[in-house]
């Protein structure tokens, strides 16, 4: 490994930009599917360029983290210095408040129904980026270039990184985490699929007179979910949707106004109600890559997908595109594989598309049951919630489907569960749930 401590000190060194160090692997974006990204696949073997800025993080927003990516930071060695930051959630209660003629009864799950401590953790997004920027720091294998990428060209054989001032990189494979308008995906010459809602999501936290116990509510209106997520003590995150009109109606209301709004679409059921902090307002849509990797470039997070923040899926689903690519890498490093090959790419392609595809067209559907006053609709939104409330089978089904697809247990017929074990021949459980 001396030659990429001799990287690591071109790198550094101002003086040497003209100098082109190569990777195994170069992750271009530093949030927090980027830096996960990145730590995976330096502990899967790869010699692995970060490629990111490093940026004060002040935003209040937080991630309900579901189970399979609580084991999947666990064996990134991240989540035992972010768990006291977190708050368990151990009940999800979906409540009807739609006020229509049909309505869906009241559901709640439980994670004892499914042998589950907790369904996962909500944690607020500068405590996770602040450990994983720790952990990155931390490994060898690891070159960080506290930059942006200016130029990115992928040819047959390497892809050609230049960064703003002037540094220059390459690597046999580039991951693209970097964002919605991501240039990695644009040099790779992946076209968006995308679809406006008329939707807006407001988000800010809040702090209440009586204890959450740990119960996620999500309260279903006419305009989209308004759910309060539970915070460590007595504190709620909340994420309003709403159309964009009354959505920035919310989002100008003084924080009297605005406390005294959440608490009475709350019905009170956490007390008095405090809006703390900063409030963020964004409109939503729905985004997926027409391919997930194409010309030595495979993309992950929101360059590869986005979705409305209903269900808790979004970065999960990135921390899932993290664990299969880096198992992916894993495995071809092993048997002497390229790890930007064509092949490869296809593999990854292979294990994304059912996963995300699957969790999107669930929760746009989800999100229009809630939009249309079409009777009959209604009714098939209320059958299918009772069935899921009142039929034990159905309901652990629904729990067990909505932490972990379906297509996560087929990868190991594809083989991915040989890439997840390390060359000591111990499953360090890297890979297996996220």
């Amino acid at each position: 490994m001396r030659w990429l401590e001799n990287a690591a000190d071109n790198v550094k060194c101002d003086g040497m930009n003209d100098v082109s160090v190569t990777f195994d692997v170069a992750v271009v974006g530093g949030g927090p599917a980027g830096l996960a990204t990145a730590i995976a696949l330096a502990q899967a073997g790869a010699t692995t360029a970060l490629v990111a800025r490093r940026v004060p993080y002040a935003d209040n927003r937080t991630t309900a983290l579901l189970d399979g990516s609580i084991d999947f930071l666990v064996g990134l060695a991240v989540w035992p210095h972010c768990q006291d930051k977190a708050a368990p959630l151990r009940t999800m209660r979906l409540i009807d408040d739609t006020g229509r003629l049909i309505r869906a009864p009241e559901v709640s799950f439980s994670s004892e129904e499914i042998g589950l401590d907790a369904f996962g953790y909500n944690i607020e997004n500068s405590a996770l980026i602040a450990v994983l920027e720790q952990r990155a720091a931390e490994l060898p294998g690891l070159t960080r270039f506290d930059d942006e990428a200016d130029t990115i060209d992928p040819d047959d054989a390497i892809v050609a990184i230049q960064t703003g001032s002037g540094k220059r990189l390459s690597a046999r494979l580039v991951i693209g985490a970097d964002g919605r308008q991501s240039p990695c995906r644009e040099a790779a010459g992946i076209t968006v699929r995308r679809r406006e809602l008329n939707q807006a999501a407001l988000t800010f936290n809040v702090n209440h007179a009586r204890p959450h116990r740990d119960v996620s509510t999500e309260f279903h209106t006419p305009q989209g979910p308004c759910v309060f997520v539970p915070l460590p003590g007595d504190r709620c995150s909340v994420v309003w949707v709403a159309r964009p009109k009354e959505a920035e109606r919310l989002f100008l209301l003084s924080d009297d106004e605005l406390s005294e709004a959440a608490e009475k679409q709350s019905h009170s059921i956490l007390g008095r109600v405090r809006v703390e902090g900063k409030r963020h307002l964004f409109p939503l849509a729905i985004e997926w890559a027409a391919q997930f990797a194409q010309r030595r470039v495979a993309l992950v997070g929101d360059a590869a997908h986005v979705i409305p923040p209903i269900g808790a899926q979004g970065l999960n689903m990135g921390l899932r595109d993290a664990a299969d690519i880096a198992a992916i890498v894993r495995e071809a490093l092993a048997s002497g594989e390229d790890p930007g090959s064509p092949q490869l790419l296809k593999r990854y392609e292979w294990a994304r598309r059912g996963d995300v595809m699957s969790r999107t067209l669930a929760i746009d559907w989800a999100n229009r049951s809630l939009l249309h006053d079409f009777l009959p609709l209604q009714s098939l939104r209320a059958a299918g919630l009772h069935l899921i409330g009142s039929v034990g089978p159905i309901r652990r089904l629904a729990m067990r489907e909505g932490l972990a697809p379906y297509w996560r247990s087929r990868l190991k017929d594809y083989g991915l569960n040989r890439a997840a074990t390390p060359s000591n021949g111990h499953n360090d459980g890297l890979f297996d749930k996220a």
